[in-house]
């Protein structure tokens, strides 16, 4: 008898459960939070034209900034920008003070442990860097490792050169004009960077293009939270349609290869 009672009275306790868990709302998706919010909050790293920079109004833009602008009108909602430094960028979204990065930023391997990565929207190259009257001469990226070089830290270019050159001299930058600053000024000698933000600086004069390469294949995408299934496809499917029409195309030729 009493094990009958025992038997029923852990029923009971399951059965409890078990209409409390129905009970329980339903923990909204980050999609949902962005639909009800009416906005997406959206980091970036605002030294890195065509890209993404402040403009003459302290406005943001760039390609990135345009390209998010058109993806959030077609969710439906306004984008809230946040100027983060490229390395605090993951850390920001991880701590959920930002709904996504967009930041000429690549997928890679070692970032998508941290976070998930939508479609790439875009598939760059990258360029090396040596001020004006420079005589260096780069004829592939393992010959910077004879000269001081100068990275964004957090870039797959400081990755590349970490793995590949471990025993060069190297200055990592908060931001990218830092490093320019410092190539033109003397104190390092090359600088490894995208190569379409590499044009922008080189149009303002005082260093030139070295060499241009490949250095990690990048292919750039919006960076969500891990485990935003439902943002993530939202987002695929809007950058399929923009690259389908396309936008992203013409987007292309008005700030990158007209930059050249």
């Amino acid at each position: 008898m009493k094990h009958w009672r025992l038997v029923s009275l852990l029923l009971v306790v399951v059965l409890l459960s078990t209409m409390v868990a129905a009970c329980k709302p339903k923990e909204k998706s980050k999609l949902d939070q962005i639909m009800e919010a009416g906005k997406i909050v959206v980091g970036t790293s605002a030294d890195y034209p065509p890209f993404e920079y402040m403009d003459e109004n302290n406005e943001f833009a760039g390609f990135d900034v345009v390209l998010m602008n058109e993806i959030a009108k077609r969710m439906g909602v306004s984008v809230e920008w946040q100027d983060i430094s490229f390395d605090g960028l993951i850390g920001a979204l991880k701590a959920g003070k930002i709904d996504a990065i967009i930041a000429a930023m690549s997928a890679t391997p070692e970032r998508d442990k941290e976070v998930d990565f939508t479609i790439p929207y875009l598939e760059g190259t990258d360029a090396i860097l040596v001020a004006e009257d420079s005589d260096i001469v780069i004829n592939s990226p393992e010959d910077m490792g004879k000269y001081k070089i100068g990275v964004q830290s957090g870039t797959i270019h400081e990755q590349w050169v970490d793995e590949h050159l471990p025993d060069a001299q190297v200055s990592r930058y908060e931001r990218a004009d830092q490093a320019i600053m410092d190539l033109k000024s003397g104190r390092i000698d090359v600088v490894a960077m995208d190569y379409y933000a590499a044009q922008a600086y080189i149009q303002q004069g005082g260093i030139k293009l070295a060499l241009t390469t490949n250095l990690s294949g990048e292919n750039m995408a919006i960076a969500v939270p891990e485990g935003s299934t439902e943002l993530k496809a939202k987002l695929d499917e809007i950058i399929q349609q923009l690259k389908d029409e396309g936008f992203i195309d013409k987007l292309a030729m008005e700030y990158l290869v007209n930059q050249e």
